[in-house]
């Protein structure tokens, strides 16, 4: 009997399918400031820096820069979680 795998995108196949078009490279230069609000939205060409599909669609605020990344804190059922995402990953919500 054959082991199922149980990897970080294991039963992502719908959630985390590509689009016909591929991202610019704006998208992966993007620049944030602390305390402003954004929507996590996984982009799956880029595994760098993904948050956990659980957080797919979630408004949050950038706390701070980490390196490349932002730590994004969001809110998930009554607790508050620091999400690590990169900024390909990010869209600002106006």
């Amino acid at each position: 009997m054959v082991r199922k795998s149980k990897g970080f995108r294991s039963r992502t196949r719908k959630k985390l399918k590509q689009k016909l078009k591929k991202p610019t490279i704006t998208k992966f230069l993007q620049k944030f400031e602390v305390g402003e609000k954004v929507l996590i939205h996984p982009e799956p060409s880029s595994h760098r820096g993904m948050p956990f599909p659980r957080f797919k669609g979630k408004v949050g605020e950038v706390i701070e820069k980490r390196g490349e990344c932002y730590m994004v804190k969001v809110r998930d059922g009554d607790k508050e979680k620091k999400v690590i995402v990169a900024p390909e990953h990010l869209r600002r919500v106006v």
